[in-house]
Order: C-alpha cells, then sequence, then structure tokens
C-alpha cells in the first residue's frame, strides 16, 4: 500500500455508527485528523440518535445523520448513501466496516479509503489499512488514522457545551436541592443483564458513602423505559437520593455531570461522558473488559477477580461477578475519587 504520510485531503469523511459512547470515543480520532489538516472540511457519518454528541464540536464542519426510520425504503436508503458518497471526499475513514458505512465507501471515488485490518471479504472496499493498537477504545479507534502519520497522545473523549447548556444546568441543580461539586451522578441501568450491578448493591453504596459524606447528594441517571430502576434504587437508599420527572438528553446529562463531584455507574455511555466533561468516574465492570477505561487516576473500573472475570456474554446463569460483588468491595475507591472534586 502506498505511503500516506504526504497526503493532503482537502475534504474528509469519517464514518462511526452506534452506539452513542461508541461516537464519542471517536471525538478524539476527529480531533487528531482535523489538527493533522486544519484546511480539510471535516464530516462525519453517523446515526440520529448520536448526533448531539457531535453538537459544537469545532473539529466537525458537517454532520451526516442516518434516520433508519426514514430510510426503511431501500431505494431511499440507497439515494441516501449515494448522496453522502459521492460528495467528493478525497479521504474516508471507517471505524466500522458496518453495512451502512460500506454502501457509503461502494459509491465514493476517494482516493483513499481507511479502516483497520479488514476481513478478506471486506479488502475490496478499501486501500489502505493498518495495524489495531488494542487497549483504551479511544487509542484504539485513533489506531486506524496511524497510517497517515497521527499518533493518540492520551487525547481524552470531549464534548462541547454551550454557555446556555452550563446555565441550563445550573439552574436545574439548584431546583433539585444539590450544589455544585456536592452530588454524585448514578447510571444504574444496562440493556444487558450481565452488564447491570443489582439495584441493591446502588444503594449498598450510596450509604456507606453517606457516612462518610452525610449531605451529598445522589442524582439517579436514566434514559428511555429506565426511570423504575432509577426510582428502585433511589428508594431502596433512602435519603439523599434524587430522581427528577424530566429525563434528561444527552447533553442535558453531560451538563449535569459536568458539575458532579463523581459519577458511579455501570459500563455504558454514561462513563464516557464523565470523562468527557473532566468529572472522576467509577465503574462497576461485569462481562465487559477494561479496554473502556480512561487511563487516568481519576477513572476507576472494579470488577470481581474470578476467573470467568471480561467473558464479555450476554447471558449468564449465576452472574456472579455482579450478584457477589459487594458495596463494601467498592467503597474504598468511592472515597478516594470524591477528593478530587470535592478537596
Amino acid at each position: 500500500m502506498k505511503d500516506l504520510t504526504d497526503f493532503k485531503p482537502k475534504r474528509i469523511l469519517a464514518c462511526q455508527l452506534r452506539q452513542i459512547g461508541d461516537v464519542l470515543l471517536a471525538t478524539p480520532s476527529l480531533q487528531l485528523l482535523k489538527e493533522r489538516y486544519p484546511d480539510a472540511e471535516l464530516h462525519l457519518l453517523t446515526e440520529k440518535k448520536c448526533a448531539p454528541v457531535l453538537e459544537n464540536n469545532p473539529h466537525v464542519d458537517h454532520v451526516w445523520e442516518i434516520d433508519k426510520k426514514a430510510l426503511k425504503n431501500p431505494f431511499k436508503a440507497l439515494a441516501f448513501y449515494s448522496k453522502v458518497g459521492r460528495s467528493g471526499y478525497d479521504l474516508i475513514v471507517d471505524f466500522q466496516q458496518l453495512p451502512r458505512c460500506r454502501w457509503v465507501i461502494l459509491f465514493s471515488r476517494a482516493k483513499v479509503k481507511l479502516t483497520m485490518p479488514p476481513p478478506w471479504y471486506n479488502k475490496p472496499f478499501y486501500t489502505h489499512w493498518g495495524k489495531t493498537i488494542y487497549g483504551y477504545a479511544a487509542m484504539c479507534k485513533a489506531s486506524v488514522i496511524r497510517p497517515l502519520g497521527i499518533e493518540w497522545n492520551g487525547e481524552r473523549p470531549k464534548i462541547w457545551l454551550s454557555e446556555a447548556e452550563k446555565a441550563w444546568a445550573d439552574k436545574f441543580i439548584e431546583q433539585h436541592g444539590m450544589q455544585d461539586k456536592r452530588f454524585v451522578t448514578i447510571d444504574p441501568s444496562h440493556r444487558r443483564i450481565t452488564r447491570l450491578w443489582p439495584a441493591r448493591h446502588f444503594a449498598g453504596l450510596i450509604k456507606l458513602i453517606r457516612e462518610q459524606h452525610p449531605n451529598l447528594k445522589f442524582f439517579m441517571l436514566y434514559g428511555p423505559g429506565e426511570k423504575d430502576v432509577a426510582e428502585d434504587v433511589a428508594a431502596q437508599a433512602g435519603e439523599g437520593s434524587i430522581v427528577s420527572d424530566h429525563m434528561l438528553s444527552l447533553r442535558e446529562m453531560a451538563a449535569v455531570q459536568a458539575r458532579a463531584a463523581l459519577h458511579i455507574g455501570n459500563c455504558s455511555a454514561p462513563r464516557h461522558f464523565a470523562v468527557a466533561v473532566d468529572t472522576p468516574s467509577l465503574v462497576i465492570h461485569g462481562a465487559t473488559g477494561f479496554g473502556w477505561r480512561f487511563p487516568s487516576d481519576e477513572h476507576i473500573s472494579l470488577c470481581k477477580d474470578i476467573e470467568c472475570k471480561s467473558c464479555n456474554k450476554n447471558q449468564c446463569d449465576t452472574r456472579e461477578c455482579l450478584e457477589e460483588f459487594y458495596p463494601e468491595d467498592c467503597i474504598e475507591s468511592a472515597l478516594k475519587l470524591l477528593k478530587f472534586k470535592m478537596s
């Protein structure tokens, strides 16, 4: 493959679809691409539900939003992918090799179509690929663009909040009886049972923390269909636990997390938002590995040390890694992290 270190694209398309956390984890690569090619236009192809993550991002000039409902008709879908692919890109960076990304690439005449090492059946879609570097997920994504002479140097995911969003968060926090850096966000939900720490354990950890910080509040985060989980944790935890009737949008959640002293939760998108707004995080791992943890002392991942840990399975009969991993196993790390923002 031809060396790309002297390649000078004028128009770049990056492809990163689901999930929301994955799009946020791609923001360091978008930053590095823009820094490498400051005069180039940088566009992103993603799903509509993920687009809010990119609002106000100074490194992205345009976002192509895939609306899956609007594109149910295959002819409309092909027309959309054709329009994107034929938008004059010199460089396409595909972080996933998903079918919808490949349709765009198929329609494109980009000189360089870059991705991670593809299986044999995907090789015809791409012109270049480089060796994957495994580790932190954002670093792994950034290894895709190493053939361009770009290296990841610890850049963190980031979400750019507007002054209006920050002001909204200040008012929201005050309305719910919380104070800046004197509350913890709790993310007790997950769609996978093998990544879901029991509600009673979240409640138990809240009680242990309150023994040391009785004035600290705990704000429950939840998404569509998850309010009952948040209410269950709050009911078991008792005093100091807050569940808002208003389900926060992605950007509202980020703005609230930016004011928190700590984020505690399962391995899901809010943990990446905590990194993006510079709030310490404590994450309980079940089946997932530690590649999702940002490498910093302010972000701690914990799991039960058993033989089958990080199995990455979606079903389990015992869920020992979660059921038998207790609040007492986490309290020391939680109190340590609280010192970062409350000292």
